[in-house]
């Protein structure tokens, strides 16, 4: 695969890294900008140096202006859609993407297609932590509910868009 490496990194309200890795750039569309992971991508959490190796092949992708970013796992993975409520990404330049994560996680199951938001109580322990502004707090709320029924109503890129970019990486 001929693909430019890319920085995700998402950090937290105060500015401390959170959760970072390299993708891969597969392309954009409509929804967004689409990046990859192969198996065996290595998953960083803040200053903790490498926390896990992805044994499946998942992409991200990265919606324009939206207070959102979806990743899409391939099989064996308990979830096939997991979408952090985060501010709208930024990229200071091609090779890097950086977001705040807002805590809130929207998730569906593979098997099933149960949907449920993760982690309502860190949002709650962090509004008062790092003194989420009140709008910020309304757009995360506002997000996880639209990220909900998108995945309920199998709006896409949910539904089966997805699949195309992840055969791009499997």
């Amino acid at each position: 695969m001929n693909a430019a490496e890319v920085l995700f990194s998402a950090r937290k309200y105060d500015g401390s890294l959170h959760w970072h890795c390299t993708m891969l750039r597969l392309g954009e569309d409509d929804h967004g900008v689409w990046l990859g992971m192969p198996a065996g991508t290595v998953h960083s959490k803040g200053d903790e140096g490498p926390v896990y190796e992805s044994q499946e092949a998942r992409v991200k992708l990265i919606p324009h202006g939206a207070w959102w970013t979806a990743l899409f796992m391939d099989a064996p993975q308990r979830l096939d859609t997991y979408c952090d409520v985060t501010t709208p990404s930024q990229w200071p330049n091609p090779g890097e993407v950086t977001m705040v994560d807002l805590d809130l996680d929207v998730c569906r199951v593979r098997e099933g297609g149960d949907i449920f938001v993760d982690d309502q109580d860190e949002f709650a322990d962090h509004q008062v932590r790092y003194s989420y502004p009140p709008d910020v707090i309304a757009r995360a709320a506002a997000s996880a509910d639209w990220l909900q029924a998108a995945l309920r109503t199998d709006a896409e890129p949910f539904h089966s868009h997805f699949r195309s970019w992840l055969g791009k990486i499997s």
